[in-house]
């Protein structure tokens, strides 16, 4: 009996740690999915530059902590007029960091070489 409850104990105490663990390890950052459609008549070298320019906003915007720019597989659900054919995700440090980030210095310059190649975009914003 002595072994069953020291089993049970232990499990509890193994259990606990592992709920505390993975609560506390969750991140605070937020990430910021797009999906974009290019113009039709957008050539490669905008293209480039477009994602070549996300590249370097976590050099120009402190909030930005991580950037992924090579797409790998983009869904369009069926029935999709436009196709997304790009995706690149931003790591934001927190909430307040995305928030920050629109209509900032950073953002605008972007948007110089973004806004002109991109036909439509959707973004998705996920965090804990």
């Amino acid at each position: 009996m002595k072994k069953l409850i020291a089993s049970m104990l232990v499990a509890l105490v193994v259990a606990a740690a592992a709920t505390t663990g993975s609560a506390a390890e969750m991140p605070k950052s937020v990430i910021h999915v797009v999906t974009v459609a290019w113009k039709k008549d957008a050539t490669p070298e905008q293209i480039q530059a477009a994602l070549d320019g996300v590249k370097t906003l976590a050099e120009s915007y402190p909030g930005i902590t991580r950037i992924w720019v090579r797409s790998i597989k983009v869904q369009n659900p069926p029935g999709t007029e436009i196709n997304r054919t790009a995706a690149f995700v931003m790591e934001f440090k927190d909430e307040q960091a995305l928030k920050d980030y629109a209509d900032s210095d950073a953002q605008k310059k972007w948007y110089e070489v973004y806004l002109p190649v991109r036909e439509q975009s959707t973004s998705h914003d996920i965090t804990n």
